[in-house]
C-alpha cells in the first residue's frame, strides 16, 4: 500500500521522515489580503488550528489515499465522528432509520440527544430488509447502523440495505470501526460516509483518542431537506460544505496535532497489528468453543455462528480483534474478570494490550434492564478485545481464570 509514502503538503526543510507536529494555534500571513482569503475559503492555507492543522491535514490525506474517498475529516473522538456526520444531515422534523443494537453512547445520542432536538429515530432490525424498508421514507435524512455491532456482533445485509436505501435516495453511514479499511472497503458495499473511532486500531494501541468521517463523494446531495441548500450547482457536495463551514466551526471538534502525529505513526504498522490480533482472536475462539465452562461464543468467523457467511463475504476469514464469551451469570462474569491475570480489565478496543469487561454492568450499567434487553446485551456475556501478547499466554490465561470459577 501506498499510503505511508504520502507527500507533504510543503517540504520539510530538514527531511524529517515524519510529519513534523505542529502545535501552533495561529499561522501567520504575509498580507490582510491573504489572510481574508484564506478566512473566507477562497485559500485552503491554515489559520487557527480549530479549523485545520498542517498535522491533522497530513494524516487526513494518508487516510484519503489509502481509502479512496473523496474527503476524510479528523475529529477527536469516535462519538465526535457520529455526533458531527449525523449533525451535519439531519434536521428537525427528518426521521433516521437505525438499529437497536448500537454501542452504548451512539445509542444514547439517536435516542436521546438527536430526539431532542427534533429528530425521530427509528429503531428496527436491520437485518430485516422489508422492516427497514417500511421504516424509510420522504423524510428519512440516512440510515445508520454499525457493520458489525459493539458487543452483540450482528451483521446486517449492508449491500442489500444500501440498495434498497439508494433507490429510496437515502444515505447509508456505517459505523466501520470494528473492521478497519486495511482489511475491507465499505464503498464496495454501498456505504456512502464511514464514521470510525481511529482511537482503536489506527491510533498504534491506545496512544490517543481520535475520530474519523470519510465521505466517498457518490451520494447526491442536491435533494436533501437539509443539505440542497448547501449543495452549488457545480457541486452536488452539499455534506461536506456544510460540515466543513458550519458544524465542525460551531461544535469545535476537530482532531489536536498530537494525536494526529499518533496516529499517523500508528497507520504504518495497522495492517501488522490488525492481522496479529485478528489471527490470535479467531485462534482463541476456536478453542474456547470446546472449553468447559463456556456456554457460548460469539465471534463471525466460526463455522456455525449465524452471521457467519455475511461475514465471510464481507470481511473474508479474519472478522476483527473482538470476541465476546456467554458463562452461566452476571456473578460468575465477575468471578472470572477477578481471576485474570495477563488480559486486562479495561474498556477500549484494539489497544497493543487484551482486555476484558462486563458490557452490561459498566457500558450499559445505567441502562434499565428493559433498555439493555431491546439492545441485545446480556448479563451473562463478557467482551474481549484481543491484543498482541502471544496466544498461549492469552489462552492459559483465560483457561486458569475459568478453572478458577
Amino acid at each position: 500500500m501506498q499510503y505511508q509514502h504520502s507527500p507533504y503538503q510543503k517540504p520539510d526543510p530538514y527531511q524529517a521522515l515524519q510529519v513534523p507536529i505542529y502545535p501552533s494555534i495561529a499561522f501567520e500571513f504575509d498580507s490582510a489580503e491573504s489572510m481574508s482569503e484564506a478566512f473566507t475559503g477562497k485559500t485552503d492555507a491554515h489559520f487557527y488550528s480549530r479549523i485545520s492543522n498542517p498535522t491533522v491535514r497530513f494524516y487526513e490525506e494518508r487516510v484519503r489515499n489509502i481509502t479512496g474517498a473523496m474527503q476524510v475529516t479528523a475529529v477527536h473522538t469516535g462519538m465526535a465522528a457520529i455526533s458531527h456526520c449525523l449533525l451535519t444531515l439531519a434536521g428537525k422534523g427528518g426521521n433516521l432509520v437505525s438499529s437497536p443494537h448500537l454501542f452504548g453512547n451512539s445509542h444514547s445520542f439517536l435516542q436521546n440527544t438527536l430526539r431532542e432536538l427534533g429528530v425521530e429515530v427509528r429503531f428496527c432490525d436491520l437485518t430485516n430488509p422489508e422492516e427497514v424498508s417500511a421504516q424509510i421514507d420522504s423524510k428519512t435524512c440516512a440510515l445508520f447502523l454499525e457493520v458489525l455491532t459493539n458487543p452483540q456482533l450482528e451483521i446486517a445485509p449492508l449491500r442489500l440495505l444500501s440498495q434498497l436505501a439508494h433507490k429510496k435516495g437515502v444515505p447509508v453511514i456505517a459505523d466501520t470501526t470494528l473492521i478497519p479499511f486495511c482489511a475491507w472497503k465499505a464503498v464496495d458495499f454501498g456505504v456512502d460516509i464511514e464514521v470510525i473511532s481511529s482511537t482503536k486500531y489506527l491510533s498504534g494501541g491506545g496512544t490517543s483518542l481520535g475520530g474519523l468521517i470519510v465521505d466517498y463523494g457518490r451520494f447526491d446531495w442536491t435533494h436533501s431537506p437539509v443539505l440542497g441548500k448547501w449543495c452549488k450547482q457545480e457541486n452536488k457536495q452539499g455534506f461536506d460544505i456544510r460540515l466543513h463551514k458550519e458544524i465542525l466551526r460551531n461544535l469545535g471538534g476537530y482532531m489536536s496535532p498530537q494525536a494526529a502525529y499518533t496516529h499517523v505513526i500508528g497507520m504504518e504498522t495497522l495492517e501488522l497489528r490488525f492481522r496479529q490480533s485478528a489471527t490470535t482472536c479467531k485462534r482463541l475462539a476456536l478453542e474456547l468453543q470446546q472449553t468447559k465452562g463456556v456456554r457460548a461464543v460469539g465471534y463471525t468467523g466460526l463455522p456455525d455462528n449465524p452471521f457467519h457467511k455475511l461475514s465471510s463475504e464481507m470481511f473474508g476469514p479474519l472478522p476483527g480483534s473482538m470476541f465476546t464469551l456467554d458463562l452461566e451469570d452476571r456473578q460468575t462474569c465477575f468471578r472470572f474478570l477477578n481471576k485474570l491475570k495477563t488480559i486486562k480489565r479495561a474498556t477500549n478496543l484494539f489497544d497493543n494490550k487484551s482486555l476484558a469487561l462486563h458490557p452490561a454492568s459498566t457500558i450499559y450499567g445505567s441502562y434499565s434492564d428493559e433498555l439493555r434487553q431491546q439492545m441485545g446485551i446480556r448479563p451473562e456475556t463478557l467482551r474481549f478485545s484481543i491484543g498482541l501478547e502471544p496466544y498461549e499466554d492469552l489462552l492459559q490465561d483465560i483457561q486458569q481464570s475459568l478453572s478458577a470459577l
